[in-house]
């Protein structure tokens, strides 16, 4: 007898807790094999295609494409074999939470859906499981039944049919671990970030109204309501955050007001993808570093000749953008405090032994920033063959979670937009930035006598808890000596 199985969309890894369907790979009714990719995704780091861990017919896909979802919500429904089969079979891709072990020994049974019926796309509507029809018995024998709710007595009460009152489907199953006892019922939350969110906040989920798909609450719900509760200066948090989305006139019991129409007139883009990580970041990065910025201009006319002249000689030609890098790892060599982190639990400064560069990248989908592992192992013809490598798949948008983190220092190069100077904002949790504008002709001084030279501007914002200005003036000092006179960076070689 066939198993009708429900695959959920996983863990992503990176702390991605949402993604964005962009094109299924498979219909209704195709049959599918174990690991075979069935949707593409697009999350805010890349996009991904994601396999199935189960082998069989596909029965139900849940969400159209351009659908926002959250990390567990249901994606489609596969009709396997027999149990005992099945559950021997292994994954070999490796996702958060399906990994190359055997499956688990006991798994979510549903009913495939009656013939003429599609399943509603959308999301759970409790915080622990898809209400829906009740589990059927396998060729094995009977299902597992759900968690009851224990009586008073201590027995487990056993439990409801699905055809029961939402209230009974509520109690029958049981309290997960993992989730407050506040948040027992129908509070249509699923990310764990938003439930520690909430709770270490004192907000009652109940009271919010959701923006997500199906009125999922999402993290800026609640970072909107604790917005509203601390402008309401005399009420304490929790009463205020309560108060903020009130019921409205007429609604049922337990439903809630839709929120109020916005009074400002204009377009609204939402802060999702690519353009919501990077606001999350960024803001993050203004709330908590100290940033401080210094800058000089420097007479970049050897740095372009010697570039001229290495390409001239034959072999790979070597990009601007490397030489730029080389010295940054050369200069990074002589001040560690710049490749470093600060970890303010511990009230530690943690410098670390490999520099990973990122390098802003600028793409259809919005500013993403790449890492190059190991940079300062590598030549100028090596770190010319990744800048190029990674540029490509960010415009492609195949880049990897992997590839957009772990950075520890960033190469910005602002001068490809025709702009001289800027003040970087540090990608957070890195310590410091270092901004290239653009190499123009401009009058400067050389050698005694004003010439026309190939001059640039320099910037250099650094978080002011790993070091002072000192270390910061002669980390940009040396880059501004090495771009000058590139011969300097032999000392290193």
């Amino acid at each position: 007898m066939a198993q009708v199985l429900e695959f959920r969309l996983p863990d992503l890894g990176e702390g991605l807790t949402e993604a964005e369907i962009v094109r299924w790979l498979v219909q209704v009714g195709d049959v599918v094999t174990v690991d075979q990719p069935v949707v593409e995704v697009e999350t805010a780091k890349a996009m991904v295609e994601v396999p199935c861990p189960y082998g069989g017919v596909v029965t139900a896909r849940y969400g159209e494409e351009g659908t926002e979802l959250p990390v567990g919500a249901p994606l489609l429904t596969v009709a396997v074999g027999a149990p005992a089969e099945e559950g021997d079979e292994s994954s070999g891709n490796v996702l958060v939470g399906y990994g190359t072990s055997a499956a688990p020994a006991r798994r979510r049974r549903v009913r495939p859906p009656r013939p003429g019926t599609r399943p509603t796309d959308g999301l759970p509507r409790t915080v622990d499981a898809v209400e829906g029809p009740a589990p059927v018995p396998s060729a094995a024998g009977p299902a597992p039944a759900a968690p009851a709710a224990a009586s008073p007595a201590g027995n487990t009460a056993p439990a409801a049919p699905a055809a029961s009152a939402p209230a009974s489907a509520a109690s029958t199953r049981g309290h997960r671990a993992d989730v407050p006892r506040y948040l027992d019922g129908p509070v249509q939350v699923i990310s764990p970030l938003v439930r520690r969110l909430a709770r270490d906040n004192g907000v009652d989920l109940r009271r919010l109204k959701g923006s997500g798909p199906d009125g999922l609450i999402l993290r800026a719900d609640v970072e909107d309501a604790l917005r509203a509760a601390a402008a309401q200066g005399g009420a304490t948090r929790t009463t205020a955050v309560a108060a903020a989305p009130a019921v409205s006139a007429g609604s049922t019991p337990g439903s809630l007001a839709p929120r109020p129409a916005a009074t400002a007139a204009g377009t609204r883009i939402p802060l999702k993808g690519v353009r919501g990580t990077v606001a999350d970041k960024l803001s993050r990065s203004r709330r908590e570093i100290p940033d401080a910025t210094c800058w000089v201009d420097a007479d970049a006319t050897e740095l372009m000749r010697a570039r001229t002249a290495v390409n001239a000689a034959g072999g790979p030609k070597i990009s601007l953008l490397a030489l730029l890098a080389r010295i940054c790892t050369a200069a990074l060599a002589r001040f560690p405090e710049l490749n470093s982190t600060v970890d303010m639990e511990a009230r530690e400064i943690v410098r670390l032994d490999q520099v990973h560069l990122g390098f802003a990248a600028q793409t259809e989908r919005g500013l993403v920033v790449p890492v190059v592992r190991d940079a300062h192992a590598r030549d100028a013809e090596s770190l010319t063959a990744e800048f190029a490598r990674l540029t490509e798949a960010a415009r492609a948008g195949t880049l990897t979670p992997g590839e957009l983190t772990g950075g520890t220092f960033t190469l910005n190069n602002y001068g490809v937009f025709g702009v001289d100077g800027s003040t970087p904002i540090i990608n957070h949790p890195e310590a410091a930035m270092l901004g290239v504008g653009r190499i123009v002709p401009k009058p400067w001084v050389h050698e005694g006598e004003l010439a026309v030279r190939q001059v640039v501007q320099l910037s250099l914002t650094f978080d002011h808890r790993v070091c002072d200005g000192g270390t910061a003036g002669g980390f940009l000092r040396y880059v501004a000596d090495c771009v000058e006179q590139p011969a300097v960076l032999l000392r290193t070689l």
